[in-house]
């Protein structure tokens, strides 16, 4: 839900409350297939093919979909060049590269972290 602050114009964003935009924008950073695919692109404009081979796992219907969802979003452009064969060139946006030390923050906890959470899930697993 969006609350109106009496002294300020702006809408409070709040993505504790179901109904609110800002949760969609939870839901999207939170996303794996997103923090990959941003990571990629940290590194500059690539292919579609380029993504594909950087970020294991993922399918091609989930690539598509991530793509055209952070596209969608503003966090990311798709430029398409008049060539044979066709060309097709993703980029971060300014607003998707404001986003990449958040994400990186988590990519960097994950890989610290790994281990401890290992250990954590088997010990929980063998009581």
């Amino acid at each position: 839900m969006i609350r109106e602050d009496a002294v300020s114009e702006e809408p409070d964003f709040d993505p504790y409350h179901p109904d609110c935009p800002s949760r969609q924008l939870v839901d999207r950073v939170g996303d794996r297939w997103t923090i990959l695919v941003t990571g990629v692109l940290s590194d500059g404009p690539a292919r579609y093919g380029e993504i594909a081979a950087s970020v294991g796992g993922i399918s091609p219907k989930m690539l598509s979909h991530t793509l055209k969802a952070l596209e969608r979003d503003g966090l990311v452009t798709r430029k398409a060049y008049a060539e044979v064969p066709p060309r097709v060139v993703y980029e971060l946006t300014d607003l998707g590269r404001t986003l990449r030390p958040v994400l990186l923050s988590v990519e960097a906890w994950a890989r610290e972290n790994a281990p401890a959470v290992l250990s954590a899930r088997e010990r929980y697993d063998a009581s």
